[in-house]
Parts: C-alpha cells; sequence; structure tokens
C-alpha cells in the first residue's frame, strides 16, 4: 500500500486518491483541467480543509495553462465549490495572487503545498505534549494524512504523541452521514499500527461519561475570532458532552483556518450537502422516497467548550480573541 497521502502532482495533473472509495477501493484520479479539480472538491473526491486548499492551489496552477484561463475565472470557479473551509479561500488567493503578478502558479502551489505539510508537524509537535502517556483519544470525522497533504492535524498530533514515545489509542467516530470516521480515520490508523477502536456517533457520550477517554482531538475548517470552530457536523454534540465530563476538548488547524474577519462563528457560512448522502448508503436507499431532508456538513462548536487551539504557531487558550490574534502577529 502506498503511504497515506490525498494528493500530489505529477506529469503534468493532479492526483488525488479518490475518497469515495475507501477504505473498499484505492483508486487514484488524474485531473488536468481546473473544472475537473473543482467537480471533485465539490463532490468529496478530496475533502478536508487542509486538502481542499491545496487541491484548489493546483487547480489555479492547471487553469493558467488553460488557453483561456484567468486568474479570475479561476478562483471564481473553485471558490464556488464548498463555502465552509476557509483553507480553500487561501489556497486560491495564494496562487492567484502569483499568478496575476506574473510569477510561476505552479510553483506558487508546490510552495504552498510545502507549507501545508509542514505546518502539520508543527501543529503535531505543539500538540503532543497535551496528550498523557496511555491516554484514549476521542476524535470526530477526518483530519489526518488524508485531509491534508500529508502527516495531518488532529491526526497529527496523535502521531506525533506516539512518535514521541507515548502509548496511544484512539476512539474514532463513524462521523454520520459520509462516515469519514468509519471510512478514512479508522484506515489511516490502521496503516500506521495505531491502536483505533471505531464507534458509533451516538456512543460518544456513554464513554465520556464511563472516564475512559483521556481527551478530544478534532480539527476545524473555519475558525472565527472569538475562538467558535466550525467542523464536521456532530462535533458540537462531541464538545458539549465532554465538558459535561470534564474531558479536555482540543482542536488542531492551522493559521489558515483562521478568519479573524468573523467575530463569532453565527457568520461562518454552513455548507448544505447533498440529501442522498442521508437517505443512500453505497446506491442503496435507507430512507422512504421523498422524505424531507436536511443535510449540514458542518455545525460550530461555540469557544467556552474549546480548551485548547493547537495550530503551528503554538497552542491558544481563552480568550481567544487575544491569543488567536497574538498567535497569527507572532507574539
Amino acid at each position: 500500500m502506498p503511504p497515506v497521502r490525498a494528493l500530489w502532482f505529477a506529469r503534468g495533473r493532479l492526483h488525488l486518491v479518490d475518497q469515495r472509495q475507501l477504505p473498499g477501493t484505492y483508486r487514484v484520479l488524474a485531473l488536468g483541467r481546473v473544472a475537473a479539480v473543482a467537480e471533485a472538491i465539490r463532490n468529496m473526491t478530496v475533502r478536508g480543509a487542509p486538502a481542499i486548499g491545496v487541491a484548489a492551489a493546483y487547480g489555479m496552477a492547471l487553469a493558467a495553462r488553460e488557453p483561456r484561463g484567468t486568474p479570475e475565472g479561476a478562483a471564481a470557479l473553485l471558490r464556488a465549490t464548498r463555502p465552509t473551509a476557509h483553507d480553500l479561500f487561501v489556497g486560491v488567493e495564494t496562487v492567484r495572487a502569483a499568478w496575476a503578478r506574473g510569477d510561476d502558479p505552479l510553483a506558487a502551489a508546490d510552495a504552498y503545498r510545502e507549507a501545508v505539510v509542514s505546518e502539520c508537524h508543527a501543529i503535531g509537535i505543539a500538540g503532543a505534549p497535551l496528550l498523557r502517556e496511555g491516554a484514549r483519544v476521542l476524535t470526530h470525522c477526518n483530519a489526518g494524512a488524508l485531509a491534508t497533504a500529508g502527516y495531518g492535524t488532529a491526526l497529527g498530533v496523535i502521531r506525533a504523541a506516539v512518535e514521541s514515545g507515548k502509548t496511544i489509542d484512539v476512539f474514532a467516530d463513524e462521523t454520520r452521514p459520509f462516515l469519514q470516521g468509519a471510512r478514512l480515520t479508522a484506515w489511516e490508523l490502521q496503516q500506521d499500527g495505531i491502536a483505533t477502536t471505531l464507534i458509533t456517533d451516538n456512543m460518544a457520550g456513554h464513554f465520556l461519561k464511563s472516564g475512559r477517554i483521556g481527551c478530544v482531538v478534532v480539527g476545524a475548517d473555519r475558525i472565527a475570532a472569538n475562538g467558535d470552530v466550525a467542523n464536521k457536523v456532530g462535533t458540537y454534540s462531541v464538545a458539549v458532552l465532554a465538558k459535561e465530563n470534564g474531558v479536555p476538548f482540543f482542536v488542531a488547524a492551522p493559521i489558515s483556518t483562521l478568519d479573524l474577519t468573523l467575530a463569532s462563528g453565527d457568520a461562518i457560512p454552513i455548507e448544505q450537502r447533498p440529501a442522498a448522502e442521508v437517505t443512500h448508503m453505497g446506491g442503496r436507499a435507507l430512507a422512504p422516497e421523498g422524505i424531507a431532508v436536511e443535510n449540514p456538513a458542518f455545525d460550530v462548536t461555540p469557544a467556552r467548550y474549546v480548551s485548547a487551539i493547537i495550530t503551528e504557531k503554538g497552542v491558544a487558550r481563552a480568550p481567544y480573541e487575544v491569543s488567536l490574534k497574538d498567535l497569527v502577529n507572532g507574539n
């Protein structure tokens, strides 16, 4: 099995592991046009905020090679794919700006990818001391190598703790309705040989109350200036349950996930996904035809439930309006 990674650029194409097919099928798509990259982001062939940002950066680089490609046109196409993940907009803007000023768009995309990988390793190093020896860690969704360009954010913290010599095992929420925890996190951690137990989402409260979980570590798609965190839907419920049971709740994300232009999570746009993700699984109907469906992809966890936010520049704690701004400014 190749190393766990979501994407890479080679021979003039962006190669994406089709995350919709894992773990049963390891399939790689080679995309040569920006429209194909936009669709891959939209349909969740590639997902996870940092990975989306890197894919979008390479989408911009591919657009620069197209006869009618323009920086603004390509940027508009990619920005319209998924509204919540802030890294998408950072990746697009990084390459758009380079292209507009006459720099090499592919070199800008390569540099952006390298920076994301480096940031994930730094997040892991910053967060590893928060995980005690022998801890069982609960995580929700997938914030690992598949969600980034390598190593991961939440799983990066876990990987770094294990690499430092600690014995760590993981409870992975299945993460309904798209099952990123069951399909992706469990698979990733198996590849690394990290002890992992899969649980259904509605078991989290039981295990948090039992005292068997030492902490929760999740990723994020966007973080407001006050520390409110948008992450995969279901994260808010886990955070409330963790608070009720005295279990630390940590968020791991790069500085690029911060959106300090938003005063609170109330202003974070929440993507609505297709109803079929709820009503069907593997093409098989699970619900009656014609049933009304709500399928928000994310929810917002208020900052009061967040014990710390782990970034590549260090660990922020409340009051987040101060600590996050200090990290951004290098203080």
